[in-house]
């Protein structure tokens, strides 16, 4: 067994094919085929399933993929520990629903990326559905999932809450609804709504908050930032976490506002989730420390009085 076969089958779990793996890496794809075969007779398991739309972990293979990761941080600890300066560069990949990007995400990419110069970070923008299946199968390190309060917390991740917010109307400062303190749900029955597509949690709070009124959706799409362009364009409003337009660009230029639902008191939790796994690669523990850290200071900062004559 070599170190480079355990690479490989973490490049190809990440990447979910075995030819964006191979394109990675620089190797043909039936080399890489032949490689991750040659793993598998020497383990006696199939550690991967093999479809026509991409290769994914196997249940053994997920059983095992702890192990291999264990194997690949010691590894690289190994060469940290030996001076090795040119060493292979490992990935932290994270998927989010596009929560809290400017006041959160983009700082602690920021702060991982200078502690951490030789590690990629990849941020992928997914559905809430999406991201715990890809966690599950090891293809992302972290994920940024909203969670609405009284809700049960899946029992496969480990969940660390870094925001709590409300659910606020996004709009355009031209829009009827900028004029208002708060917004009804008639309010927002009158106006094209920008709704998030089946399988994020926004689009099952507005489904709740409409209680059979609808919606009948002008727009539907997927994250937040989309969501927020197509506000500023003036296409119709939105319903989003207040962290997720709170100090964004599009706020900070005047492009849209947002503005509180009138009598509702549901919580909205940003959550960020890991599988629950033996061995953890370091990278993917270190930004997780910076993500909780950055949170704690952002909940500080917004718990603090307003300055004299603010």
């Amino acid at each position: 067994m070599r170190t480079e076969q355990l690479e490989y089958i973490a490049a190809v779990t990440r990447l979910g094919s075995l030819r964006r793996a191979a394109e990675e890496l620089r190797l043909s794809q039936p080399a890489l085929s032949e490689t991750v075969r040659n793993l598998e007779r020497e383990l006696g398991v199939d550690l991967l399933e093999r479809k026509r739309s991409g290769a994914t972990m196997s249940a053994s293979g997920r059983e095992l993929l702890p192990h291999i990761v264990g194997v690949l941080d010691a590894v690289d600890r190994l060469r940290a520990a030996a001076g090795e300066q040119h060493r292979i560069s490992r990935m932290v990949r994270v998927g989010t629903v596009n929560a809290a990007t400017v006041p959160l995400l983009i700082p602690v990419v920021r702060e991982f990326r200078a502690a951490h110069p030789v590690t990629q970070v990849e941020v992928v923008a997914a559905q809430q559905t999406d991201i715990h299946r890809t966690l599950l199968e090891g293809g992302f390190d972290l994920g940024l999932v909203n969670h609405l309060e009284g809700d049960d917390m899946p029992a496969d991740f480990e969940s660390t809450e870094l925001l709590r917010g409300r659910p606020v109307v996004c709009v355009h400062p031209d829009s009827p609804l900028a004029s208002k303190g708060s917004v009804t749900v008639e309010d927002l029955l009158a106006v094209p709504l920008i709704g998030m597509r089946s399988g994020y949690v926004m689009h099952r709070y507005v489904h709740r908050l409409l209680d059979g009124h609808g919606p009948v959706f002008a727009y539907s799409t997927d994250g937040a930032e989309m969501g927020k362009l197509m506000v500023a364009e003036g296409l119709g409003a939105t319903v989003l976490p207040d962290f997720s337009v709170a100090g964004d660009p599009l706020e900070r230029c005047g492009a849209i506002t947002h503005r509180p639902i009138d009598g509702d008191a549901t919580r909205v939790l940003l959550m960020l989730r890991r599988r629950r796994a033996d061995s953890v690669p370091q990278a993917a523990r270190d930004l997780h420390e910076v993500f909780v850290r950055t949170a704690r200071a952002l909940a500080t900062a917004d718990d603090r009085p307003p300055a004299p004559g603010g």
